[in-house]
This record gives C-alpha cells, structure tokens and sequence, in this order.
C-alpha cells in the first residue's frame, strides 16, 4: 500500500526518534555501569568432579601452620622430594573460613582439606540449627572464593574419644548434623567443596558396623579412612584397612582417601611406609594419601626416623605420586 505524503512526512521524525533511541539503547548496553554489573556476576560454580577420581594418587600431608604459611610445606617438599597437592589443617568450630589457607594451597597445585572438629558444640545442637547463622557465613564465603577444597567434618565418630562419638552422640544425630551442613551449603551455592566422610578403621575399640553412621552417597564425595600404623598392627596394608575398607564397600562405591595415617617411628616404619604405598598404588579406588607430619601424643613425623624418610622419598618418587590439581578438569 502506498502512503500519502502527510503519512509519509509524520514518519520522518518518527524514523529519527526512533533511530535516537536506538543509538542510545545500543550506547548503554556499553556504558561502565553494565559492564561492571555483568562483572559483579558470581562465577559458574567450580566444577570439582574430575578431582574426585583423577588418574594419579593425591599426595598428601598436615605440618602446623600449613596451608596458611607454606613454608612448612616448601619444607616438606624439599625433605621428600615431592610437593604435596592435598594439605589437611585441623579447625575448630567457630573459626571462619580460612580463605588464604585455601587460596595459597591452590596457587601452588594443591587443595585443601579442612578437618572440622565440633568440639565445643554437640551434633544435635549443630542438627537443631544452633551454628546456622555461622554455617551460612562460611557456606557464602567458601563460594565467593570458587576454589575446590575439601570439608572432613567430625572424622573418627565411630570411636568413642571424641565427644562427637559414641560415647556422646547416636549415630542417627551424627547423621542428621551431617546433612543438615552438607545442605546449608548446598542451597548457599557452595559447590566447590568436597565432602569426606571419615571414619576410624575398625579396631576392637570403634564399631565395626559403619552404615549407621554414612550419611548417604548424596552427602558424600571421599570416604576419608583414618588409621596408623602401630606397634599392635600386622604391619600390612590390607590387615589395617582391609576390614575397613571391606565394611564401606556392604553400603557405598565413592572413592576411598587414607585421609590421616602415619607410622610409629620405631624398626617397622620403613616398611610401614612401604606397605602405605604399596596398598594405595594397588587399589584404584583409593586416590591417595595424607601423612600426619606431626608430634603429638606419639611422633610421626617422618624426620624422626632415617630409614623410614629414606623409603617414602623412594617410593615418592613414583610418577603416580603428586600433581597439579589446577590442570585437572
């Protein structure tokens, strides 16, 4: 249809308006306010889900100070002849969260893993919402910093030293605590984290039926064993884990991590540390180690005994042993 001149004359200044508009729609899109608000976006959520099983063993230790100062672990490195890409600290409840910590760690290849120790709390109180203006705090800082790390909350609860263990909780409450931080973490976006379970190894003093105390593989990333070995022990990999290791694959297939061990220092820690490498590298659903590097209570550490230093930087040696777990993905 054609147009008349008055309609045509009308839709000239129209075009223009038009087309002024246009113009200015197109020039904020570019203006610094859009841009800064397109940067202030949170960013995609890290993906930790190729650091669950990688295709090399995590090659772990705990030195006080560590990962807030790497120095103890530069040290540690140089002892071993390995950097470490798993660093284990110990919190309590109530700390914050040690963002540095995590940060340093990860700038050198590794992550980190938060041992968090509810001592002064009982797991009902934690279950009942107690910490749930703590927990959120942390939840939302552990995800504005987007670095994958790794939360072992109340390990050992199946023994009865700790007061989150038997002798002062059920396992039903150990549970419902579990959850109930796991899920405030989740609806807080907190995805970058890692969630071992971690149990003592079954010994005459720790229940030997562990299901009751599993939170359920929606819950859970590692299964994160805890266990020595000491004077009393068969001085092999499989007597020492082997019943643990037997009793979590009756409810759960989730990747295993010796999440703390060590060896007493006496004649049979080289082949202590022999038998730790030996029974991680055979079993590939074990992704690797943490040594507690440490005095306390006994002496673990690994400079206190020549023979057994000698054959963990031997073994460490092993390509199997230690990577970037930045390139992981």
């Amino acid at each position: 249809m054609r147009l008349s001149r008055a309609t045509a004359a009308l839709l000239v200044p129209l075009t223009a308006v038009a087309l002024a508009l246009t113009a200015c729609i197109a020039g904020a899109a570019s203006t610094p306010m859009t841009r800064h608000s397109a940067a202030s976006a949170p960013p995609r959520p890290y993906d930790v889900r190729p650091l669950l099983q990688p295709p090399k063993k995590y090659f772990g230790v705990s030195r006080a100070e560590a990962p807030n100062s790497m120095q103890p672990v530069y040290d540690y490195a140089k002892m071993v002849g390995k950097k470490p890409n798993l660093i284990e600290y110990y919190a309590a409840w109530g700390d914050g969260f040690d963002a540095t910590g995590v940060r340093n760690a990860w700038s050198a290849g590794a992550m980190t893993v938060v041992s968090w120790e509810p001592r002064n709390i009982s797991v009902t109180e934690i279950a009942n919402g107690a910490s749930d203006d703590y927990l959120r705090k942390y939840a939302k800082a552990a995800r504005a910093l987007n670095i994958p790390f790794v939360i072992s909350f109340a390990d050992e609860m199946n023994g009865n030293w700790e007061n989150w263990g038997t002798a002062k909780t059920t396992p039903g409450e150990y549970v419902r605590a579990w959850r109930h931080l796991h899920d405030i973490f989740k609806k807080a976006g907190a995805t970058n984290v890692i969630w071992a379970w971690s149990p003592n190894i079954i010994q005459p003093s720790t229940h030997k039926d562990l299901r009751p105390f599993y939170p359920g593989d929606r819950y859970v990333d590692w299964v994160g064993v805890v266990g020595y070995f000491m004077d009393w022990d068969p001085h092999t990999f499989k007597g020492l884990f082997g019943p643990t290791v037997a009793e979590v694959r009756r409810f759960s297939r989730k990747p295993l991590l010796v999440l703390e061990t060590g060896a007493m220092p006496g004649k049979h820690r080289a082949g202590d540390v022999r038998a730790l490498f030996d029974g991680v590298s055979a079993d590939r659903d074990i992704v690797g180690f943490v040594w507690f590097d440490h005095k306390a209570r006994d002496e673990w550490r690994l400079s206190a005994n020549p023979e057994g230093l000698a054959e963990f930087k031997r073994l460490a040696a092993n390509p199997l042993y230690g990577f970037d777990v930045r390139k992981v993905r």
